[in-house]
This record gives structure tokens, sequence and C-alpha cells, in this order.
């Protein structure tokens, strides 16, 4: 199966294959590599004050679905071009997914409710979310479930997250895929409360290596050669040089050689060659080559995908 799919993607000319793993130890073998981290986090109503306390700056207005498809994805794409990691959903998947509330996909819990944040009277966050309500010995056990909480600027997703906070009837407030360096961790005053479990979550598989890395921005000029091993897709084998934003073939000697899966583990800039040197994944073959690299592929903010698919 996985060589129908990379070979088709190869043969469209798509650079690169992302997926979700079920399972951690399958994707590796087949040239993928974890590139970004995320995880849940169930934060008691008792623990929900922030360090600080915080104005409003806007108005949430609760949307009905009509109103929601045509102003939450411009917010959603405002935060993709700024976030690596993400993806652009086409109109039929807001529909059919993100937006869509079919009983079955509940799993007990209440219907999705939809929330857009206004500043200055525009557009400036967005949050779906659910109550999951419940009693026990005439006391609220209940739940609020967040499936996406997006806004482009930290302030706008501080005060969604201010909002969700203080929804009452509820003993905690539930969500998940959220990123190692999410605001959350920066605003709230007890942090370790929010019990946060991370995990695997994006994997990315250079199918073109020239094309993919040709084809993202970095924050510096540098250059640096790879020698990348791929015995499942044996046209990325060789050694690949990176100046100025583009790579091509070269018989110029290696500074760095490793994995197609390394590779696409650091692609995102999340994840550092220096944190993969840590586990034996690249081998450096010239004095400071991982710095190099490191300056070269870096990102300020670790990469963020709110949504399996």
């Amino acid at each position: 199966m996985m060589r129908a799919q990379l070979d088709d993607v190869h043969e469209r000319g798509e650079p690169i294959a992302a997926l979700w793993a079920s399972e951690e130890t399958i994707y590796g073998r087949f040239g993928f590599g974890p590139a970004a981290y995320a995880g849940e986090v169930n934060i008691p109503k008792e623990y929900v004050d922030f360090i600080a306390p915080r104005e409003p700056s806007g108005k949430m207005r609760i949307v009905e679905t009509d109103d929601a498809l045509e102003t939450f994805p411009p917010l959603w794409e405002g935060l993709a071009r700024e976030r690596p990691g993400m993806f652009m959903r086409s109109r039929d998947w807001w529909e059919l997914r993100a937006l869509r509330d079919p009983p079955e996909r509940r799993g007990g819990a209440g219907p999705k409710r939809f929330v857009l944040l206004e500043v200055d009277g525009a557009p400036a966050g967005y949050a779906i979310y659910r109550h999951q309500m419940d009693w026990e010995e005439g006391v609220s056990s209940g739940k609020v479930l967040v499936i996406e909480a997006i806004a482009a600027e930290a302030s706008a997703l501080a005060e969604l997250w201010r909002y969700l906070l203080d929804i009452d009837w509820v003993a905690s407030i539930s969500s998940w895929l959220l990123p190692p360096d999410h605001p959350l961790f920066f605003v709230l005053a007890q942090t370790r409360r929010m019990r946060y479990r991370p995990g695997d979550g994006l994997w990315v598989r250079l199918v073109d290596v020239g094309a993919a890395l040709s084809g993202r921005t970095y924050p510096e000029d540098g250059e640096v050669v790879f020698d990348v091993r791929d015995s499942f897709c044996p046209w990325n084998e060789g050694r690949w040089k990176l100046a100025g934003g583009a790579a091509e073939r070269t018989n110029a000697d290696a500074d760095l050689a490793l994995d197609v899966s390394t590779l696409g583990a650091a692609y995102l800039g999340g994840i550092r060659f220096a944190q993969l040197a840590q586990g034996g994944q690249v081998e450096e073959r010239k004095p400071r080559a991982i710095e190099r690299a490191d300056g070269i592929f870096r990102h300020g903010l670790h990469p963020w995908c709110p949504e399996i698919f």
C-alpha cells in the first residue's frame, strides 16, 4: 500500500507526504519522520486563572453554521500562513468535516458550538467546542471539550481561551493536539494543572528531496550539503546542496549524512538536527555543520496541525 501511495505521489509531482500515525513504529521504515509534537490537556475549573488579569479587547459572538462557514476559513488560513504544519481546507472539508455535526459523531456530548471573536468589528479568532454534561452528588462533573480554538494573533488566542475557561456549569476544560509552545503555557498561572500529555503529531516524508527543500522558506541564507539515504524511494539517494533557498544535486562533500526520515523530521523547523543527532540519526561530517543547518531550518514556533486527517 505504501509502495503504491508514494509512487503515485511521486508521479504526480507532489514533493512531500504527511500523515498522523496510529502506531509510531510503522512509518519510519517508509521514510516518514515525526516533524511535530502535540498533546492533550484537561484543566480543572479551579485552576483556570491567568498569571495576570487581561482586559477583553473584543466581543464574543455565538454564530450558526452558515456564518461560521464564511468567517472561520479566513482565520484558519491566517494562522496557516504564520505556523508551519497546517494544511488548507477546501470548502467541502469545512462543510462536511469541520462544521457538520451528526449525532453519531458526538460521543455522548452535546452539539458543536461555534463562537467568533471580533476585535474592532472584524473577525479575529474562533472556537468550536462541545459541552459534555454530567452530575455527581448534585455537583457538575461536566466538561467543555474544545475541538478548535484558532487565531493568528497570540493575544486573540488568549482571549478565546479566557472565554472557554470561564464557561459555567463544568468541572474541567479539555482539548487535544496542542503544540508544546501553545500560548496557554505562558498565560495560565498554574500550567502543571493542565496535565499536558505530549505525543508525536504530524509525520512528514520528503517524496522529492530537491523540490521539498526548494519549496519551503528559510529564515537565513546559508549552505549545507546533505548525503541522503532513502532505500524506499531510491530516486532521492545521494548528495543534495541547499543554498540560497534552493536544492540541487551535487558532487560536493557532504556536511551531514542522514536518512530521509530524519530530514523529514527536521523539515518543518520544529525538530532540530542537534536533537536528532542525540539519537544517532545525524552524522556530522564537517565541524559545526549541525549548528549551521539548524540556523537555516529553524522556525520561531513549533509546527502545529490542529486536526488529524
